[in-house]
């Protein structure tokens, strides 16, 4: 088999919920041998966030195929990682701030003992500050970092949908253990990484960050709609198909109106003429795109927007995303084992022409301890 770039990687990780199990799963998925270490009996404990999987949590699956699960009691046990570490390229762990240390497995401690390892530490709120021992549930950092403030609609403020603060620390730890990994080939010492949430969610906070601060007040709450974008958002034909637009720039602004609206003297209108002026007449722009959408089939909407070559999307609900014709073209699902028998996952986001991912099976817990145990062994 075609070898894939991480192959012959070593990660432990004592992981647990989301963030750190998302970087560990895109090392696995490039070809890297992950070593997940579990709580004896119940394991990671987003295991039993739900049993909407066969039985198996939907959390789970998604972030865990691929990875060998050892169980283990640290307090009793902690030798074992250390062991473990002898061999491995990269330690990731996401345990509450100072339990690492109590364990004996402290990044300056395990740097010291092992120069070429690289460590990466998940937290909430990063190694020091006021806010290093709080609680970090994801809705929590997104409720900090203000993610909830710009999400929803302008009567009320909204969570997203998804865990973006666990996803954004997850990708940080993800890129970073990438670059650690070149560095080593360069220096041959490994280093340590420290990344955090909040830290995570604050990068991607960048736009409404720097609006708030130019402006002195921050960008409106808007739904599906942009603060300082329109026509942006979603509108509704007469049959009640959904139509997104975002629409970026005068040319395409001009060709919307003669083409989709057929109103070419809009686009010269003094209320609609500047990307600000549409902006600051939202309500009466929306009016003008509403009459129009109304006269017209979803269907004839969007044929009007691929001849005139203006951006659009459909507003899909999740099940309609499972059998999204882009998806099923591509081949982008398959099939992964898990104890529960074969299950749908999506191949990843990164691919190597002509090397397929990794796709092995979802572990149970401490499937493979005895396993890892007799191969540290026969060392």
């Amino acid at each position: 088999m075609t070898s894939l770039p991480l192959d012959g990687v070593l990660v432990v990780s004592c992981e647990q919920a989301v963030a750190a199990p998302f970087a560990t799963r895109q090392l696995a998925d490039m070809g890297a041998r992950v070593i997940k270490v579990e709580r004896v009996g119940d394991g990671d404990f987003a295991r039993g966030y739900d049993t909407a999987v066969r039985g198996l949590s939907s959390h789970f699956v998604w972030l865990n195929r691929s990875k060998e699960s050892i169980a283990l009691d640290l307090k009793v046990d902690a030798g074992v990682v250390l062991r473990l570490l002898e061999r491995a390229d990269v330690f990731v762990q996401n345990f509450a701030p100072g339990a690492a240390d109590r364990l004996g497995l402290g990044a300056a401690e395990l740097r010291e003992r092992f120069p070429r390892l690289i460590t990466c530490s998940i937290s909430g709120y990063g190694p020091d500050g006021p806010c290093r021992d709080a609680k970090a549930y994801d809705l929590l950092i997104q409720s900090e970092a203000g993610l909830v403030a710009v999400t929803g609609s302008a009567d009320e403020p909204a969570k997203a949908g998804i865990p973006a603060a666990d996803i954004s620390a997850g990708m940080y730890a993800f890129s970073g253990i990438l670059a650690a990994l070149y560095d080593r080939e360069r220096t041959g010492a490994g280093t340590h990484l420290e990344i955090s949430l909040f830290d995570g969610l604050v990068e991607w906070m960048g736009f409404p960050l720097q609006y708030t601060a130019g402006t002195g007040a921050p960008p409106r709450r808007t739904g599906t709609s942009h603060a300082a974008i329109a026509p942006y958002g979603t509108f509704t034909a007469k049959d009640g198909t959904e139509v997104v637009l975002g629409i970026q720039n005068e040319r395409e602004w001009a060709a919307f109106c003669a083409g989709v609206l057929g109103r070419a003297d809009l686009a010269t209108d003094p209320r609609f003429s500047t990307g600000e002026a549409r902006v600051r007449h939202r309500d009466a722009l929306h009016a003008e795109i509403d009459a129009v959408f109304a006269a017209l089939t979803g269907e004839q909407v969007i044929g009007r927007l691929a001849e005139a070559r203006i951006a659009y999307g459909r507003l899909r609900e999740v099940a309609d995303v499972l059998t999204h014709p882009q998806l099923e073209a591509r081949g982008r699902w398959t099939e992964v084992g898990s104890p529960a028998g074969p299950i749908p996952s999506l191949l990843p986001p990164i691919s190597f022409p002509g090397r397929p991912p990794r796709m092995d099976p979802v572990p149970a817990v401490g499937e493979h301890t005895e396993q890892i145990l007799r191969w540290l062994d026969e060392g």
